[in-house]
């Protein structure tokens, strides 16, 4: 990589630097300044070059600047940038019938983000039961190290108490189970259950599976108690899994899901999707957005899709996410320190017997970029076009970094 693997940091922001900063300091931030990506690629502003094995939290899917995707947007910004929804926008209608065409939805709803989509999914499935229905249902069942979001109503429904700390009080109506506990998800379920939202991979919670068994259970308990069945798809899906959609490994067709990561290459967008039935809920003006579905956003959004399903990205990403694996577990499945390696598709877990912060930081000065899942769990999100070669060069550095780091700790 360059003239050599070893990178120069920058010494990183002083107490100085932060005391003048005009930002928030609500990000702790490595001490790069990245400013050009192409492909796998990303260079800072000293010129050292990094292997991207992080994708800016499973968002670029495609790589860095896609070419069909970077000239559809320059072809829009010479057209029109934004209009109120209160128009038509065909934008819009496009990239809808692009996702309805290849998912098991029908209608969709533009937004911003992930936490807007799943918020919207929230309000649809209460709306739904109050407006359509007439049950008057309210709550929403979420699992343990689930993680939905960041708005008053997502981070309560995450599954992780370090998000919520200091904005108590909570909004009422969700109730967080442990995965995988079937009697105590059956026990939980009343006359005012609205709806059960899942992660088929908890991504962001240590990149642990839903098991099909269990999934297939809470599918038949929607089914039998008339609750809606939301699965938040924002890191999982567009291909991410070695699906277009993650809950298409497991053989069920949600009432709602939501995506936003990797649908817009980099571009914040976000969508919920549902089933035709919950048109009715979300009639005009009980939900909306400003910048939800501008021209701009829905260019992107359709060269995007256009480009994952040309490219035949899901495949792909099955293809190249077996092959990670199978290195990995040649190359650390039997070490020590290495207690498991897990994932689907090209988003992969390396749990550890210690924390890998140092060993994060260590990649970064190798020229390797990657990042945590919990403080033990090593987290691989490569774009979905990788190649091979990069694999192996990832590979092998991260090897690296293990070894020197359990050797260290030896000493």
């Amino acid at each position: 990589m360059g003239k050599s693997n070893e990178v120069q940091l920058s010494g990183g922001t002083n107490s100085k630097e932060v005391a003048e900063s005009s930002l928030f300091p609500t990000y702790a931030r490595y001490p790069i300044s990245l400013v050009k990506g192409e492909g796998s690629w990303l260079w800072d502003d000293n010129g050292n070059k990094y292997l991207d094995f992080m994708c800016g939290l499973a968002v670029t899917n495609l790589g860095h600047a896609p070419v069909k995707v970077k000239e559809k947007l320059k072809a829009q910004l010479d057209e029109l940038w934004h209009v109120s929804n209160l128009f038509h926008i065909p934008g819009q209608e496009k990239a809808a019938s692009l996702l309805t065409a290849n998912t098991c939805a029908d209608a969709v709803f533009f937004c911003n983000s992930g936490a807007e989509a799943n918020e919207a999914a929230i309000k649809l499935a209460r709306r739904y039961h109050q407006k359509v229905i007439g049950t008057g249902r309210y709550e929403i069942i979420t699992f343990n190290q689930s993680f939905h979001g960041r708005t008053l109503a997502t981070l309560t429904a995450t599954g992780q108490d370090k998000v919520k700390e200091g904005f108590l009080p909570l909004p009422a109506g969700f109730t967080t189970l442990p995965l995988h506990d079937l009697p105590a998800l059956e026990a939980a379920i009343s006359d005012n259950t609205a709806a059960i939202m899942i992660e088929m991979v908890q991504a962001e919670g240590g990149v642990y599976l839903v098991e099909p068994e269990f999934m297939k259970a809470v599918d038949e308990l929607c089914r039998k108690h008339g609750i809606l069945l939301i699965i938040d798809e924002v890191q999982t899906g567009m291909g991410r899994t070695g699906k277009l959609f993650a809950h298409e490994h497991y053989g069920i067709e949600p009432d709602i899901f939501t995506v936003a990561k990797g649908l817009g290459s980099g571009f914040p967008v976000g969508a919920m999707l549902g089933k035709g039935y919950l048109r009715e809920a979300f009639t005009a003006g009980s939900h909306g957005s400003t910048f939800g579905g501008t021209p701009i956003s829905m260019a992107v959004v359709t060269a995007t899709i256009e480009s994952i399903l040309e490219e035949q990205a899901p495949q792909r990403a099955a293809d190249m996410g077996q092959y990670l694996t199978e290195r990995l577990n040649a190359e650390l499945g039997d070490h020590p320190f290495v207690k498991a390696i897990r994932g689907l598709g090209l988003l992969i877990g390396i749990e550890c017997a210690e924390p890998v912060g140092d060993i994060v930081l260590a990649g970064q000065k190798n020229g390797l970029l990657f990042v945590t899942a919990g403080p033990n769990v090593i987290r691989l999100l490569p774009n979905l076009l990788v190649t091979k070669e990069e694999i192996d060069q990832a590979v092998s550095i991260l090897a690296k970094l293990i070894h020197e780091h359990t050797a260290v700790n030896q000493m």
